[in-house]
């Protein structure tokens, strides 16, 4: 490619499929001549093109979605006494409004070099405790975005991403990949045993794993989430699997003063001062997982993409600055939602070797018709379709980009902490200890740790541990430690 490729336009630099001897070199051709506009307008064919390509991520970015919304929001509800009926609504109403207002509005126009505002997913496990402690959905969503918008101002996450080594983010990858794909086969066959089917579980994996290794070998894993869909639901219901539709088609409460009503809604009424301090420290925590998460998925592109794509990378900053942004509107208009760099997106569409903007697109599009037309919810929430996809489509990928990192020099040996520490408590506290214990050179390469300077050898990287630590023991995520938050109350 010649160094003067990117000082014409993306409109100029585009050629036909034709003139390459095969799809692959068309594609990487593309994520080669993107030159995206940050905070400006992106338009559709003069800066980047939609393929059919783009239909593997949205679809398995519309599929997680409405899964990991309907948790975050089941999660708040079930505590407060709403109905499934009220988590239904909310999640459609979620769906609208990160479809419109952020991920076609935002990635598909404004900045495609920020990755679709998601679903915090590892605070799932929180949101009990949360309510319990006295939290209120607005409140937290407000602080998650206000702390994120900072973060992101300072380009203090993309710091935290550069003092990250290969062998601490490999090591993350591995956990996460790993600890999801155990969730997800728990879930189905939990599932099957439901009606005494359990061996239909195994069949549905069995198949799975050999589709996968096929598409391995053919060079198209990148279809493995449709195909694995189809596949999972043929199955399940050729094996006589109970499945229904069960919701209708319609639009949900737009109007946010519904949503926050006294006896309406969320049933809350609007947050008061108490309600932002019982969640400050959740916030914190919400906050501080963006980094490792948004490193995670920057990384798997840049091992997924060819060479000269740099443009092409999410940016970590931008993301944040989308992500609190998306999180504070959501909130203030209604929303349960938890945001967070979107997963069950950009790892799809690094597999399928496209950029954001296109499949942007495609996911608001697709996310708008199920909050419409409902009953594709029913679909994508099944266990066998909702299992598979994100076994293939996110959790496997981790783990080959986690073993991926991992191949070269000393970097096991952070990857061996970083898993180890995750196991004890969690990946935050896993992410930072190691990386502390990296930069210091008591592991991993000790050249590269004498190179950081004071500041990234230590001081931030030992002040983000002792932050961490500090809010986590205030939560109680310590194992064997009672939670401060309760010590200061008694």
């Amino acid at each position: 490619m010649n160094s003067d490729s990117h000082s014409t336009s993306y409109q100029d630099s585009h050629k036909p499929q034709a003139d390459f001897s095969s799809r692959e070199d068309y594609l990487n051709h593309e994520l080669q001549i993107i030159q995206p506009k940050r905070w400006r307008v992106n338009l559709l064919l003069r800066d980047y093109r939609i393929e059919w390509e783009d239909l593997v991520p949205g679809m398995a970015a519309t599929i997680g979605k409405i899964v990991m919304v309907a948790a975050v929001v089941g999660a708040f509800a079930a505590p407060l006494g709403l109905s499934p009926s009220f988590v239904i609504e909310n999640v459609r109403f979620e769906l609208l409004i990160a479809a419109v207002l952020f991920v076609i509005l935002i990635s598909g126009c404004l900045n495609p070099s920020a990755n679709l505002a998601g679903t915090h997913g590892p605070l799932l496990p929180l949101v009990p405790l949360i309510v319990a402690s006295g939290g209120h959905p607005m409140a937290l969503g407000l602080l998650i975005g206000f702390f994120g918008f900072l973060l992101g101002i300072t380009k203090g996450g993309s710091l935290l991403a550069k003092l990250t080594s290969n062998g601490v983010c490999g090591g993350l990858l591995l956990y996460l990949g790993f600890i999801g794909i155990t969730g997800q086969v728990k879930k189905l066959f939990a599932w099957a045993e439901g009606f005494d089917m359990a061996y239909l579980a195994f069949i549905v994996l069995i198949m799975t794993i050999v589709m996968y290794a096929w598409l391995e070998h053919i060079q198209k894993r990148w279809l493995a989430i449709p195909l694995g869909a189809i596949m999972a639901a043929v199955v399940a219901l050729a094996l006589g699997a109970p499945f229904e539709f069960v919701t209708s088609p319609g639009m949900p409460n737009l109007n946010p003063a519904y949503w926050w009503g006294e006896n309406t809604g969320w049933k809350l009424g609007i947050p008061e001062w108490s309600h932002f301090v019982a969640v400050l420290p959740f916030a914190v925590l919400a906050v501080a997982m963006w980094s490792p998460d948004f490193l995670g998925h920057q990384v798997f592109q840049k091992l997924s993409y060819p060479k000269n794509s740099d443009k092409a990378h999410m940016n970590i900053d931008d993301t944040m600055i989308s992500a609190s942004t998306r999180q504070a509107v959501g909130s203030v208009l209604g929303g349960g939602n938890l945001a967070s760099s979107w997963g069950t997106y950009i790892i799809p569409a690094s597999i399928a070797r496209r950029p954001i903007p296109g499949g942007a697109i495609v996911t608001g599009m697709l996310c708008i018709g199920a909050a419409v037309l409902g009953f594709p919810m029913d679909l994508a929430i099944w266990p066998p379709v909702l299992c598979v996809a994100l076994i293939v489509g996110v959790f496997l990928p981790l783990m080959e980009a986690g073993m991926q990192m991992t191949r070269e020099g000393k970097t096991t040996q952070s990857a061996a902490l970083v898993v180890i520490s995750s196991v004890l408590v969690n990946p935050v506290f896993g992410w930072s200890f190691t990386m502390l214990l990296d930069n210091l050179g008591l592991v991993g390469c000790k050249e590269r740790a004498g190179n950081l300077g004071k500041a990234g050898r230590w001081m931030i990287p030992g002040l983000t541990f002792l932050i961490l630590c500090f809010v986590m023991a205030l939560i109680g995520m310590f194992p064997g430690v009672p939670a401060l938050m309760e010590t200061f109350r008694q």
